[in-house]
């Protein structure tokens, strides 16, 4: 396995009735801040109901966090591929890869909330079903093929694409799971990687890991795909961390509640069902259930080590973006996250040592030999001023 990867998967989860406009820009500033602090990817998810998730257009956003940050990889988390002409799908991502230089990644779903895929005339059975149909499209397209195609909402005659894709042979991409196999049959047929959003908000999510990549593989070798890369798969979960397990209690007061209740009382998703009554009760449901860390970075890299020892291994952590505190607090956390967690999953290819293993162990080595290196200091100083010494005599 390479360096373990951290980043964030923002839907995001704003409560309804405040300023969107703020609310959108607070979001473009918490990519700005995770680029500063060398995180590695940022998904931006698509949705157009429920007034929570108030991103329709990931690509448009993307575009304009490109121009507010220098390295961090900008992904779809993910692109409604089921709402969408494929051929647009596979158009708008070459361009955005284009004006990104290479930083622009590709996440597909069949979309997660039935009040968008409604408005369309979808329900979610069909939209499963075309998630699959224009998966196979995209990759065609982006593979340079000329398609020509009858779907249930869109006809393709002779479609290509005329640009290729700036990063060679193309960016990356991932298939969205939660619980089923779905998204793990499709990543394993088309040799792409998987993005298991729902790896921690239930147990079954949690259970299904392992069985999960089981299933890309025995899909990848069935369809003569090369042997999938773990570097590929993704895994998204929950935290909130402060200076002390106190500390973070008192934060999430701030917005978990709203957090919670849109799953419990808004959104249709009954893959992401949450429990709790007051925010006592949510904040054990996260941490007592195992599906997330609200705490310390102690908490946090427990949690990290939990889900690699589950999964067998994957390539990164991206954490839900959740506002379950406020904007401060929240700057906090991920400051914390990168400073006192990802040092400890990263560096490990070079001696076996994770960044954070490397400093400790020279700080032990220096420790060990202290007072041999002092005496030799002090030996320094008498021997450079006697050498004066003498030298003043020697003139006198």
């Amino acid at each position: 396995m390479s360096r373990l990867r951290f980043g964030t998967f923002l839907a995001p989860f704003h409560r309804a009735g405040e300023n969107p406009t703020l609310a959108l820009q607070r979001d473009l500033s918490l990519v700005e801040h995770l680029d500063d602090l060398g995180f590695d990817e940022a998904w931006i998810g698509e949705h157009h109901s429920a007034g929570s998730e108030i991103i329709a257009s990931p690509e448009i956003f993307i575009a304009a966090a490109a121009e507010r940050t220098r390295r961090i990889k900008l992904g779809t988390g993910v692109t409604s591929a089921s709402y969408h002409n494929p051929l647009w799908v596979a158009d708008r991502m070459v361009l955005l890869d284009h004006l990104t230089r290479g930083r622009t990644m590709l996440g597909v779903g069949p979309g997660s909330l039935p009040s968008d895929s409604s408005m369309i005339g979808l329900n979610p059975t069909d939209t499963r079903e075309l998630l699959d149909v224009n998966l196979d499209i995209i990759m065609r397209l982006l593979a340079g093929e000329v398609v020509t195609e009858q779907t249930k909402t869109h006809t393709l005659v002779e479609a290509q694409l005329q640009l290729r894709p700036y990063t060679e042979p193309c960016f990356d991409i991932a298939v969205a799971a939660v619980a089923s196999p779905t998204g793990p049959r499709m990543a394993g047929r088309h040799g792409v990687g998987l993005l298991n959003i729902g790896a921690t908000l239930s147990q079954d999510g949690f259970d299904a890991l392992a069985h999960h990549w089981d299933v890309v593989r025995e899909r990848a070798e069935h369809y003569g795909q090369p042997e999938p890369d773990r570097d590929k798969w993704r895994l998204v979960g929950l935290m909130h961390i402060a200076e002390t397990k106190e500390q973070a209690y008192r934060d999430v007061e701030y917005g978990i509640e709203s957090w919670f209740r849109y799953f419990q009382k808004t959104a249709a998703f009954p893959q992401m069902a949450v429990e709790g009554g007051d925010v006592k009760e949510m904040i054990d449901f996260i941490n007592e259930a195992g599906i997330g860390a609200i705490g310390t970075p102690d908490d946090a890299r427990a949690q990290v080590q939990r889900l690699a020892d589950q999964s067998g291994g994957f390539g990164a952590m991206l954490l839900l973006g959740h506002e379950w505190a406020n904007p401060e607090a929240t700057r906090r956390s991920w400051e914390l996250i990168a400073q006192n967690v990802v040092p400890h999953f990263q560096g490990t290819t070079w001696g076996g040592r994770s960044h954070a293993e490397s400093t400790q162990a020279a700080k032990e080595r220096a420790g060990l030999r202290r007072d041999e290196f002092a005496a030799t200091q002090l030996s320094a100083v008498e021997h450079m001023t006697k050498k004066y010494a003498d030298e003043v005599a020697s003139k006198g």
